[in-house]
């Protein structure tokens, strides 16, 4: 039996709102298993390295350029036979690189009955009928938008900036406030229920603002962002009140409305939690949960699947209806939409999990010599390097490892990587990502339970 590890080739997408020649992270990482004619552009955008099974941009073995695909449907003892009976004859997570140099859509992605639905009436704007749980970890400095904001910062936002008021309108933005005062934190169902609703009231009322209404609120927005950045969204005498620093506030809505001019999404930020993400610090996305992406270079762990319900800060098909109706309209701060890390308990030696629907782990070999261990697990995995020099080992089989090498290691084998580095310095640190998927305690990628 061929020994189950391979380097692999990845594909990487080239979308407007990628970060452009060797800015990208993830036109980096593809260079360095590409194609042989595959060339860095210097003005060309990189958005996406895929690294897995999804038709779309499947993985191919360096070796044999053969498939990822392919080959574990020719060899289901890749995966293991529970994975490959419950998830068939592929990667049950799609594993990705993404750098975002421009705001990546206002979206969600649909929980498993909805993306049957969506992708039975319209296959081309919804290419599968699976659903697209995901975690995303920071590679360099991370913003993005994820969740909506507690009420009470709704609220502020709706009496502090003027133009978010007049586009909503004053009446529903009067009854959205009647409606939640007194019980933005209150921890009772019912009441909870009642938030909710009058937030998707809400919420609904704006995303269905007629363009020409969009547009002259974008440029008071703008204009008032502009001419007053050290009091934006600010009461006056209430300073201390306002959930966001007025002058990155102020920067932040004229950097979005210069990449996406008279968008709705410039007032959609002020309903969502702006969330910085440092290197090594993650966020888990589920169905149903609105987010974007607006600047960075991360890790992306998803169900297989390609589903996005798009409605603001793209150029690509919008649905609003979808999105109004399916959202989950939860409410929290942004330390609640953090992802906490954890001790992963299958190796040794500076390995931090992040655990969700699948799971990933981040491994910092600090010093050359350092090893770790990956104990054999039920489940295949995919593993990227993205800092230093080592090498990776599967029973006789050791094969050298560099910045944006990517590795697939079949189920049940041990894994070992060790740091090569030179030695000098103490930024001589050998960075790894695995991301793999075990059954044990975890929700079905494939039905959503």
């Amino acid at each position: 039996m061929q020994i189950p590890l391979l380097r692999l080739q990845c594909g990487v997408n080239s979308y407007d709102w990628g970060k452009v020649g060797q800015e990208s992270a993830a036109a980096r990482y593809a260079a360095t298993t590409a194609a042989p004619d595959f060339k860095v552009e210097d003005d060309k955008p990189y958005a996406e390295l895929w690294m897995g099974t999804h038709p779309s941009l499947p993985s191919k073995d360096v070796e044999t350029q053969r498939s990822l695909l392919d080959l574990v449907q020719d060899n289901q003892a890749l995966l293991s036979t529970e994975i490959s009976e419950r998830y068939g004859s592929r990667l049950p997570f799609l594993f990705k690189v993404l750098s975002v140099r421009k705001a990546l859509s206002i979206q969600a992605h649909p929980n498993k009955k909805l993306a049957e639905q969506l992708h039975a009436r319209d296959p081309r704007n919804y290419p599968d009928d699976n659903h697209k749980p995901e975690m995303t970890i920071a590679v360099t400095p991370f913003e993005g938008l994820c969740g909506f904001r507690p009420l009470a910062e709704i609220t502020h936002f709706l009496q502090a900036i003027q133009p978010l008021r007049t586009l909503v309108g004053s009446q529903a933005a009067g009854d959205f406030e009647q409606a939640v005062k007194g019980n933005e934190d209150s921890e009772d169902s019912s009441v909870i229920q009642k938030n909710k609703d009058a937030l998707r009231s809400l919420f609904t009322i704006l995303m269905e603002s007629a363009p020409e209404k969009v547009e002259t609120a974008c440029k008071e927005l703008v204009a008032l962002a502009k001419d007053s950045p050290d009091s934006f969204g600010t009461l006056p005498g209430e300073v201390e009140t306002n959930p966001s620093n007025p002058g990155e506030l102020a920067e932040i809505i004229g950097r979005l409305d210069q990449q996406f001019p008279n968008d709705i999404g410039s007032f959609v930020f002020f309903f969502l939690n702006f969330v910085k993400l440092e290197p090594g610090e993650a966020m888990f996305l589920k169905a149903d949960d609105i987010h974007a992406y607006v600047s960075g270079d991360i890790i992306e762990c998803m169900a297989s699947s390609d589903n996005v319900v798009r409605a603001g800060f793209t150029p690509k098909f919008k649905d609003v209806d979808t999105l109004t109706k399916m959202l989950t309209y939860s409410y929290a701060p942004i330390e609640d939409q953090k992802l906490r890390p954890t001790d992963y308990p299958y190796t040794i030696l500076n390995a931090t999990a992040y655990s969700s629907a699948s799971d990933v782990v981040k491994t910092d070999l600090k010093r050359t010599g350092a090893k770790a261990t990956f104990d054999p697990i039920e489940g295949p995995s995919v593993i990227i390097c993205t800092r230093g020099n080592g090498t990776i080992t599967v029973g006789s089989k050791t094969e050298e490892v560099r910045e944006g090498y990517v590795f697939f290691v079949g189920a049940t084998a041990e894994c070992i990587i060790q740091n090569t580095g030179s030695g000098e310095g103490e930024d001589d640190v050998f960075t790894t990502f695995k991301a793999f998927c075990e059954l044990d305690g975890k929700e079905d990628l494939t039905n959503g339970n």
